[in-house]
């Protein structure tokens, strides 16, 4: 086997697990080449917008700076990744500052913003913690379950104020900003965590309002642009943002975004939309992804990443795409 190819399929995978200790298949993920891990959240924890009691009770900075510090022994250059959104799903809870609540958070002084901010990474970065999937920039207008509780504005102008703020002084701090979720999901009246046919069905027209905060995170210099986990009818009926060469094209060549681009979580039903994930993961990477987010589950990881390798052994996949 090549080698090289082996370490690079590893590369671009960025997995996902809710406990503070390394699996086995993250361990070994580690040593072959991967270099990004999500502490994330339990289903539970996700749909209620907050961490839970026995997690903030028994969780402390010594618990997360042991597993980081475990995860950079494997891997010399690691992305270590959270979810700390600005007033929605807060990995950290209060191991860091809150943003006030949601409906305090656009009347926000701008200096209070970048302080917060600053004291937020600093933190973080102090347990061992380099990458937030956050600032979310989706503009919700409508019926939308799946970010219900995780926004706080429906004025784009607002939303990419304070978002460039977060993301210049975290980035500033030593924590990379992926902003999501690209290109903008208005309104959609399914998950796409747990529903194939969530789908966006707003105009393309709607999509001008849609970009303004991706505008100027993309001028405030944002390191990552998490693509979306649904279809968007308006730019590519037939698959989900984070499988769409429309869509992504759209990111780099009209808003000329030249830093990583990440899939949304590609175990979503929405992408999947009855497929297997070995496939989807393939065709993230021809549509333009760069880093794709699975979950740590079984021994997917090492089917993925054996996937990746067969797919430019027999043609599938140009070598380059698992160049990051």
């Amino acid at each position: 086997m090549n080698s090289s190819r082996h370490e690079n399929a590893h590369a671009v995978l960025f997995p996902a697990f809710a406990s503070t200790s390394l699996s086995d298949s993250v361990k070994r993920f580690l040593g072959n080449g991967g270099c990004s891990i999500l502490l994330g959240e339990t289903r539970e924890e996700y749909l209620a917008r907050k961490m839970s009691p026995e997690r903030i009770m028994t969780e402390t900075p010594e618990t997360l700076l042991s597993v980081t510090e475990e995860a950079k022994r494997s891997a010399n250059k690691i992305l270590v990744a959270i979810d700390q959104e600005i007033g929605g799903i807060c990995r950290l809870h209060d191991l860091v500052p809150a943003f006030p609540p949601a409906d305090e958070i656009s009347n926000m002084d701008h200096h209070e913003c970048e302080r917060l901010s600053r004291d937020i990474a600093v933190g973080a970065h102090k347990m061992g913690i380099n990458c937030f999937l956050a600032p979310i920039l989706d503009i919700v207008t409508g019926d939308n379950p799946w970010l219900a509780g995780r926004t706080w504005s429906k004025d784009p102008g607002q939303i990419a104020a304070l978002s460039a703020i977060y993301i210049k002084t975290l980035q500033a701090n030593g924590i990379a900003a992926a902003a999501k979720h690209f290109p903008g999901y208005s309104a959609i009246a399914k998950d796409p965590a747990v529903a194939e046919e969530a789908i966006n069905v707003e105009p393309s027209e709607s999509f001008e309002q849609s970009f303004i905060p991706f505008i100027d995170a993309i001028k405030t210099g944002v390191e990552i642009v998490m693509t979306g986990p649904a279809v968007v009818s308006a730019l590519d009926p037939d698959n989900a943002a984070s499988v769409s060469a429309p869509v992504i094209s759209i990111l780099r060549n009209q808003l000329h975004f030249s830093g990583l681009v990440m899939s949304d979580d590609l175990d979503a039903k929405g992408i999947l939309r009855g497929r297997p994930i070995t496939e989807i993961a393939v065709d993230a990477l021809q549509a333009g992804c760069d880093l794709l987010l699975i979950a740590d589950i079984d021994d997917q990881i090492d089917r993925l990443a054996a996937a990746l390798v067969v797919a430019v052994e027999n043609g599938e996949l140009a070598e380059n795409r698992l160049d990051i």
